[in-house]
């Protein structure tokens, strides 16, 4: 009897060879190298990268430079000041005919074509066109 003679002595005690990249060997189905063929890989949401790329609502973050004026009528300011009074959006604020913006005055665009009678001194406004005709038909002044 010789070494190369011996046989097991059970078939089923044979060892077993393990796969070399079959159904669940080396990789374990996972192809190789990259994210997806890590432990503990997580991908992001496609859908996530793409509304991302969307742009913000008017406004987002940038509320300073796209502010809209507050629009003041011109028959209210022909009510609440009198001939020669300075008109700047400070006094409007303080008189209630606006409000303060972030601790900030307001920018104010005057509206109407409301007829006036006195003359107005306006500082610091911006004007419709029908508004701008009536203050200086009415001889008031605009800065």
């Amino acid at each position: 009897m010789q070494l190369q003679d011996l046989k097991p002595q059970h078939s089923w005690a044979k060892k077993k060879t393990v796969g070399r990249g079959g159904k669940r060997g080396t990789t374990a189905g996972r192809g190789t190298k990259g994210q997806k063929a890590r432990a503990g890989h997580r991908m992001r949401p496609e859908l996530r990268d793409i509304i991302k790329k969307l742009p913000k609502q008017r406004g987002y973050h940038f509320s300073s430079i796209n502010t809209r004026p507050a629009v003041v009528d011109l028959a209210v300011i022909a009510s609440k000041f009198t001939a020669g009074e300075i008109i700047s959006p400070k006094t409007l604020v303080a008189k209630g005919l606006a409000k303060m913006v972030g601790g900030y005055l307001p920018k104010i665009k005057i509206l109407g074509t409301a007829e006036l009678k006195t003359k107005l001194i306006i500082n610091d406004c911006l004007f419709s066109s029908g508004a701008r005709e009536v203050v200086q038909a009415a001889g008031g002044t605009i800065k």
